[in-house]
């Protein structure tokens, strides 16, 4: 069964501006099945098969004579060498989708692109499946807590339970999940971690000790929703600093990670440099922390950090989705510790947002927002609480209670 995503959209968009396009997130999102599901009347070649992949890599300057454009190249990272034959080819023949590629390691992706491929690639992170996917929804809009976003988000809507947000925050959002319903949970994520660290890890650096990128992985986990400490991960994981920044970048890389910087300016002195860091699969996160089931999850001591992670993953692939590489998120903590969980920048305003796992929020909970008007220049606009509340009411002046089911 195939669930449309709402990055198709993008990609043919992309395709009418781009001679080449590439789609790069993690492991089993379903990148492949997506571009195969675009490209379907166009050749298909995977360099997972060895013999494809020595071919493009040995004889890269003939594999597009052996399968012209256009084409669809999955595991493009397995042969950079593949880059510089495209960028000429794409200067010759001046066409527009030529070339789709995926994969799932940026850093040898990244690195080709830069260097051959800059002005004329279209490039798009997926991630799993969103709440607006799996619920079949047709409305793909970013976030954007405005009177215009929620108007016409209420044409496109389907209420979501509170079992079922916890349900979908402990099994994460891997489509295989999704639509294998009666798959093992903990078989799939056992299988999954060891591949990624097997087929991804070691190939972008020399780990010696999986147990340790294991337990690395898993004290990151440990700390989603925190702000970054990088001292403690290395004491949890047993390795130095510098190996766990090391490490920590690679899960950036590979979209298992997410690292929301700090919003600052000239005027903000008080505002703390750290970033927080969120795991963009909850489910993963679960697996590795041992919350294995719903009912555990939100009873436990994790659940509102996990709430948390959620929401910011299904905001991050709202933006995504339409193709926004790096979407302006920030958050809010000053050395006094107030703090705003989230800050969305949009035409040179400030949407702040509060993420609370009860269903109950009162004004209090915005009251950090006021902090915004003590600085000079910065305009705010209406923000509020995303949480587990049933219907969409005005809190507190412009600001709301904000379901779930309205990301």
């Amino acid at each position: 069964m195939y669930l449309k995503r709402h990055a198709e959209q993008t990609v043919d968009k992309l395709s009418r501006m781009f001679g080449a396009i590439l789609v790069s997130g993690p492991r089993q999102v379903g990148k492949t099945t997506m571009l195969q599901n675009i490209t379907h009347d166009l050749t298909y070649v995977t360099l997972d098969d060895l013999i494809l992949q020595i071919s493009a890599r040995e004889e890269s300057g003939t594999f597009f004579k052996d399968n012209p454009p256009p084409v669809f190249v999955d595991e493009i990272q397995k042969a950079p060498e593949l880059f510089p034959q495209i960028k000429i080819i794409l200067d010759r023949e001046r066409k527009k989708g030529q070339f789709f590629m995926c994969g799932s390691q940026q850093f040898q992706m990244m690195k080709g692109v830069s260097e051959s491929l800059s002005g004329r690639i279209g490039l798009l992170t997926l991630l799993g499946f969103s709440l607006r996917e799996s619920h079949k929804l047709d409305f793909n809009l970013p976030f954007l807590p405005t009177e215009a976003y929620f108007n016409t988000r209420r044409k496109h809507f389907d209420k979501i339970s509170y079992d079922e947000v916890w349900h979908t925050i402990q099994r994460g959002s891997m489509p295989e999940l999704f639509v294998n319903p009666d798959f093992d949970w903990q078989m799939f994520y056992s299988a999954y971690v060891r591949t990624y660290i097997e087929r991804d890890v070691r190939d972008l650096t020399e780990i010696g000790d999986t147990i340790k990128f294991t337990r690395f992985m898993t004290a990151t986990a440990a700390s989603t929703g925190q702000l970054l400490n990088l001292a403690s991960l290395a004491r949890d994981a047993g390795i130095s600093q510098p190996t766990a920044e090391r490490w920590l970048s690679i899960l950036v890389a590979s979209n298992i990670v997410y690292l929301l910087q700090p919003y600052s300016n000239n005027i903000i002195k008080r505002a703390v440099k750290t970033p927080k860091l969120y795991f963009l699969d909850t489910g993963l996160a679960a697996y590795l922390t041992r919350w294995t089931s719903p009912e555990v999850l939100k009873n436990g001591a994790m659940a509102g950090a996990f709430f948390e992670s959620f929401v910011i993953s299904e905001i991050i692939k709202s933006y995504y989705n339409m193709g926004v590489l790096e979407p302006a998120l920030y958050f809010y903590r000053d050395k006094d510790m107030n703090e705003i969980d989230l800050l969305i920048e949009d035409n040179g305003t400030l949407y702040p947002l509060e993420i609370k796992k009860h269903a109950d929020p009162q004004k209090k909970d915005v009251e950090a927002f006021a902090l915004l008007d003590k600085i000079p220049n910065i305009r705010r606009g209406c923000g509020g609480v995303i949480c587990l509340y049933e219907n969409l009411v005005t809190l507190k002046g412009s600001d709301k209670v904000i379901p779930v089911s309205f990301l």
